[in-house]
């Protein structure tokens, strides 16, 4: 196995290198040297080679830079929710939509697009999709909850049960709404960063931070817990505790990435597990090393999006879906091999 710096100096460095070849390409091409003498003017360095078109730099710091701030901070919030629901529950198929964050989410969002809401103006649709994937995320653990415990298999169930509500309930509101609603909706639940600009970012990150923060800190416990509920209780682990605080985090990081960008998919799921499988199980590598896979992972699949097409973009849920779904068919049938 790698050692957990080499993973994670080897995942800063393809992070950096993607970066620029995502700010460089699009439907105007910028040299890489350009990315990054622009990058620096735009911090009031003035050095490295001019632009050689008169708009880069604007299309830099306006378009590009927050699209691709937006794909890191969007990849590593849904990449360490998936490890804490992971490591939580000890259940590796576990994953973000578990708890019913990003169905909610998307109830929220359709219904200030059929309703016409316009209480937050053009973050309407943005808010009500934060609040609804909490609200959500809280039913299904409130639902899930007997005798004081929270059981892995009735909390999966209890969130087949919550998601099948919100896909009627989307279902519904699709019916309601006009011809341009029901486009809107669709649109929103097939993701995209398209439109990123920095006051967005800088709403999403200070939440994606805090939930890292707060992430890293269950390190330990997580750890412990892994060896069984039982021994953890022994070691000191407050188990019930944990899982409330790993389902509210993942709430807070899940809610706050497909605000924005909708829906998107398998992020949370493989990433945990082929950063996994690489550097073993321990959380104190797993969650910053899933965290910088998970940014290298959704900001390869939007350069993929905007790229694959002249002149046209992919939908990112469709992009993740199409390469995350077959890949982790193949993790499974590796691990059973071995």
């Amino acid at each position: 196995m790698l050692t957990g710096g080499l993973l994670v100096a080897g995942l800063a460095v393809a992070l950096i290198v993607l970066a620029v070849v995502a700010a460089a390409s699009g439907q105007l091409s910028i040299p890489a040297t350009e990315v990054a003498s622009g990058f620096l003017r735009g911090l009031g360095i003035d050095i490295g080679p001019a632009a050689s078109h008169p708009r880069a730099d604007a299309t830099l710091w306006s378009v590009r830079f927050p699209r691709v701030a937006m794909a890191m901070v969007v990849g590593a919030a849904l990449a360490v929710a998936g490890a804490l629901m992971q490591g939580a529950f000890g259940n590796p198929l576990a994953e973000p939509s578990v708890v019913g964050v990003s169905a909610g989410a998307a109830v929220g969002a359709a219904s200030a697009i059929v309703f016409g809401l316009t209480a937050f103006g053009a973050w309407t649709s943005v808010v009500c999709a934060f609040v609804a994937g909490i609200i959500t995320t809280i039913a299904v653990y409130l639902f899930s909850r007997s005798n004081g415990r929270t059981e892995v298999v009735t909390l999966v169930l209890t969130g087949i049960a919550v998601n099948a509500v919100a896909g009627a309930a989307l279902a519904l509101l699709m019916f309601l709404g006009d011809t341009q609603a029901r486009e809107e909706i669709v649109f929103w639940q097939l993701g995209s960063l398209n439109g990123s600009r920095w006051e967005h970012v800088l709403v999403v990150a200070p939440l994606a931070l805090l939930g890292l923060v707060l992430a890293a800190r269950l390190a330990r416990p997580l750890d412990l817990l892994s060896l069984g509920e039982r021994p953890a209780r022994h070691l000191g682990v407050n188990v019930e505790g944990l899982r409330i605080l790993a389902i509210l985090l993942v709430g807070l990081l899940t809610a706050a990435a497909v605000s924005f960008c909708g829906i998107v998919a398998f992020v949370g799921l493989v990433v945990p597990h082929l950063v996994r499988m690489i550097a073993g199980p321990g959380h104190r590598l797993l969650l910053p090393a899933s965290a910088l896979g998970g940014a290298v992972c959704l900001l390869a699949a939007d350069l993929l999006a905007r790229t694959a097409v002249n002149y046209a973009e992919l939908p990112l849920g469709m992009v993740t879906a199409a390469v995350g779904g077959p890949f982790f068919f193949w993790l499974l049938h590796r691990t059973r091999r071995t």
